[in-house]
Formats: structure tokens, C-alpha cells, sequence
């Protein structure tokens, strides 16, 4: 597998809206259900992905440290499950009980919702304030699977400190990197 970097979407885009399931609680939610007047983040996720794999319980504590700050946080996996199956929505329900994700794990099948936020890898985030305009988009941490950097999410937890200050977006965004999204 190639490793990806971001797309980095144009910060101040307006965050576009979604309508999927949530292989979780088994509701259809809409991005108005998760964004909040805090904030909201939005991380393209998988299930195999080894990138993912490596970060999945550094996201689970800044979900845990942000949600409690007012921020609403959700996952998308928009993997071709026909080719990796390993990534359906009956798999993504028990990998998300698997780690403790504690936010919805939606499945984008179309990938109309991936296409429309320019994802291009996992993990992919994107931090948008309280207008739903883009603020944030790249990288958690410098820290890869292979790398001896720590896993901290200083990049992620910098900007949304900075966000609920309402001081201006970092300067230097560095992007995300993982495996790429596999498109049908």
C-alpha cells in the first residue's frame, strides 16, 4: 500500500453535509446531528488501515477531551467494502466497540461524501468551527507506525485548542497521511 498525503481542502470551505448510517446505534445522521456551535471534527477512517490502526486510541482520548469541551466529533469510512471487505458496516460496528470509539462510525458506500470533503487518505481530519467553515485539515501528529515519534495529537489538539479560544487557525498545516481511500 502507497502512503497518501491529504488533499488539503481550502481552509474556510464550508463543511459539506452528509446524510449516512451510523453502523453503531443503526440511525441515519446527518451532519447537523454531530456539528455543534464549539466545533466539529471530521476523521476518514477504516478499519484495516495500518496508519489508522496506530492512531486509533490517541483519537479516542481527544474525542473523549473535546467532546466534553462542546466539540461533536464523527468518523466516515468510505473504503470499497467489495474489495475490502474487511471494511463493512458490519465489521466497522465491531472494530468501533473494539477500540472504544466513542462517536458515530458512519459508512459512506457512495463516496459521494468523501469525493465532496477531498479525502483522500485514512486517517484523514478535518476541524471545522462553530460556522461549519473549514479551520483545520492534515495531520493528528508527526507519529507513523513505523517512526519513533510520539503519539500525542499535539497537531490535532493544538488547533482545536486554538479553535475554542477563537484565535486564528495554525499557520502551518502539515497534511495527513495514511492509506490511500480505495475507490471503486
Amino acid at each position: 500500500m502507497a502512503l497518501t498525503e491529504s488533499n488539503m481542502l481550502p481552509l474556510g470551505t464550508k463543511a459539506p453535509n452528509f446524510t449516512l448510517p451510523d453502523t453503531i446505534s443503526g440511525k441515519t445522521l446527518h451532519l447537523q446531528d454531530i456539528a455543534t456551535e464549539k466545533g466539529t471534527v471530521v476523521m476518514f477512517l477504516c478499519n484495516h488501515c495500518p496508519y489508522v490502526i496506530h492512531v486509533n486510541e490517541e483519537i479516542v482520548r481527544i474525542a473523549s477531551d473535546y467532546q466534553a469541551k462542546g466539540v461533536g466529533f464523527v468518523g466516515i469510512s468510505s473504503n470499497d467494502v467489495e474489495n475490502y471487505p474487511m471494511d463493512g458496516p458490519e465489521l466497522m460496528k465491531e472494530h468501533a466497540q473494539t477500540v472504544g470509539y466513542n462517536f458515530p462510525y458512519l459508512y459512506d458506500e457512495s463516496q459521494e461524501v468523501a469525493k465532496a470533503y477531498d479525502a483522500a487518505c485514512t486517517p484523514d481530519f478535518y476541524i471545522f468551527d462553530g460556522k461549519q467553515q473549514l479551520y483545520y485539515r492534515g495531520r493528528i501528529d508527526s507519529s507513523r507506525p513505523k517512526n519513533d515519534d510520539p503519539l500525542n495529537g499535539k497537531d490535532l489538539r493544538q488547533a482545536l485548542d486554538q479553535m475554542l479560544a477563537g484565535q486564528p487557525a495554525p499557520e502551518k498545516q502539515y497534511p495527513s497521511a495514511g492509506c490511500n481511500i480505495k475507490w471503486k
